[in-house]
């Protein structure tokens, strides 16, 4: 799909502000409303917009601990690949996790209630044998930052809005 500089401006608001009202969206990238509602409808129905989502502080919510993983699979056969995919994408600890390029295999990002429920969780993925040969646990300690994809670099267009 082909972005022009407005579409990229729609993207790098919503990437920050996902409960931007429709008519302050056209404000902010100076469309008037109904063609920036149009817009925001083919960005969603292209796939470009995968889901809109709140920014939980889980801290004033509930006790946890977040934590990262470097796994190593025993195999490199496709087969290996598959099953530890499925097997992850069912524990809703296990938040995010991306296939690596070079050392490790994956990291995974897992929110817990705390060490105890971790290890558990890392326990179970060993007995159910789906191929995890090692693993590196890294607890985070602070958040420093987190945000939005930088949109304006990556593609190139100006999006300051």
């Amino acid at each position: 799909m082909a972005l022009d500089d407005r579409d990229i401006r729609i993207l790098a608001v919503l990437s920050r502000e996902g409960r931007i009202s429709k008519t302050a969206l056209a404000q902010r990238v100076n469309l008037s409303t109904t063609p920036c509602a149009e817009r925001l409808k083919r960005l969603e129905e292209s796939g470009l917009i995968r889901a809109y989502r709140a920014e939980i502080a889980l801290a004033a919510v509930a006790p946890h601990v977040t934590v990262f993983v470097t796994v190593e699979l025993e195999s490199h056969r496709a087969e290996t690949f598959q099953i530890f995919e499925r097997a992850i994408t069912a524990r809703d600890e296990i938040v995010a996790c991306w296939a690596l390029g070079g050392g490790f295999d994956y990291l995974m990002q897992i929110v817990t209630v705390d060490i105890d429920a971790y290890q558990r969780l890392i326990d179970g993925l060993l007995a159910a044998h789906i191929g995890l040969k090692r693993y590196f646990t890294y607890i985070v300690t602070k958040d420093v930052k987190a945000g939005a994809p930088p949109l304006s670099r990556l593609l190139g267009g100006d999006t300051s809005a």
